[in-house]
């Protein structure tokens, strides 16, 4: 039961923003940015920011030639033109804001593997370097096949190997600590064990209705504007809108003497995805191989695809090394029926920055910065 106190002096905020992710910690830190005086409180359903951000591959990157390319079917170029461009800019955001240091940020390569089936794909090399061009400043993707027998990768496989030239990668886990220590840095309040229930228009801003974990008593924080930043998640609280989780299954190995490579590595239209990370091979994805299982909230292991990723590192990527695994995990990402994240206002003081489509590190940090733009205006 709350006393007089705590209803009067610690519940009522300017803005909330749900969800401490990479989007939910952006949009609060520009918030308090653009607003200095502004009382802002992020609220964490769980102990740690759990969904994708701190469960991702690291991967700082704008897109591999055959995710273009399928962005192109569900989009048009000047849809997919735009959407490189919010990719690119939110990374030189996050780097410009947390400093490459402090986030692990390193260009050591990235790289396409292309398949059999997929070398079609190289006839559109060109032309699709020509329309990211004007965003890029630059030449997108370049075939760097020469390199396939330094890699040591199954030649079988890898027909062709693309080289993308605006990628990076960095470590997930110093970019979240960056992004935490920065929000408390500007007085950003955050609170986590925090699961919100309900949200409810109120005569001055949005109620939102919270589930405490300590007693079974529900808890009313009050906010002039709020953000929803709980991607998968958003459908517990707004199940009507387009939105599917998709889960992302993950292993890491055990340090391996010699290993010929370094950088990000994409396969099948980034379906799959590995990079060298401390002599390690991290390598994640599969979600091809199950749609309507891996379409889930819950973190469990899918074994089927955890056994395709083992066989995949021992046949395609490292034939000729032995490895063991040193542990597995998931992340829940959020799709639509393209690449395009939802942000937008819900209603006049609720606001949408939702379904990053597996690009949450790339975006994350301008869809923030957008979102609360628009909570401001």
């Amino acid at each position: 039961m709350l006393s007089y106190w705590e209803k009067q002096s610690l519940l009522q905020y300017d803005h909330i923003v749900l969800g401490s992710g990479i989007v939910g910690l952006s949009a609060a830190i520009s918030l308090k940015e653009h607003q200095p005086q502004a009382r802002v409180l992020v609220l964490e359903r769980a102990l740690l920011p759990t969904g994708a951000s701190t469960k991702n591959a690291g991967f700082a990157c704008i897109g591999s030639l055959t995710e273009i390319l399928a962005d192109l079917k569900t989009l048009s170029p000047e849809q997919t033109i735009a959407l490189v461009a919010r990719r690119r800019k939110g990374l030189q955001m996050l780097r410009h804001r947390l400093g490459d240091e402090r986030i692990g940020y390193r260009e050591q390569g990235s790289y396409e593997l292309i398949s059999e089936q997929e070398l079609p794909a190289l006839e559109q090399l060109s032309a699709t370097n020509d329309l990211l061009q004007p965003v890029l400043g630059g030449t997108a993707f370049t075939l760097v096949n020469g390199q396939i027998p330094r890699f040591a990768f199954d030649p079988a496989y890898a027909r062709a190997l693309v080289q993308n030239n605006y990628e990076g990668e960095l470590h997930t886990g110093k970019m979240m600590r960056a992004l935490i220590d920065l929000a408390i840095e500007q007085k950003v309040e955050i609170k986590t064990g925090c699961n919100a229930l309900r949200i409810a228009a109120s005569r001055s801003g949005v109620d939102v209705i919270v589930q405490q974990n300590a007693v079974p008593e529900e808890i009313i924080f009050h906010c002039s504007k709020l953000a929803i930043c709980i991607n998968a998640f958003t459908k517990t609280l707004l199940p009507e809108l387009e939105l599917q989780p998709g889960r992302g299954q993950v292993l890491i190995t055990n340090p391996i003497p010699g290993l010929p490579f370094k950088g990000i590595f994409h396969m099948d239209e980034g379906y799959f995805y590995f990079r060298e990370l401390d002599g390690r091979v991290l390598f994640g994805g599969g979600r091809n191989l199950d749609f309507s299982g891996e379409a889930t909230t819950a973190f469990d292991l899918n074994d089927r695809i955890q056994q395709v990723l083992e066989e995949k590192l021992r046949t395609v990527i490292l034939p000729k090394y032995p490895f063991t695994i040193a542990d597995r995990w998931t992340g829940i990402m959020a799709f639509g029926p393209n690449k395009q994240p939802i942000l937008q206002p819900w209603s006049e003081n609720i606001f949408l920055g939702v379904r990053m489509g597996g690009m949450g590190v790339a975006i994350g940090s301008a869809v923030g910065e957008e979102l609360a733009l628009m909570m401001l205006n």
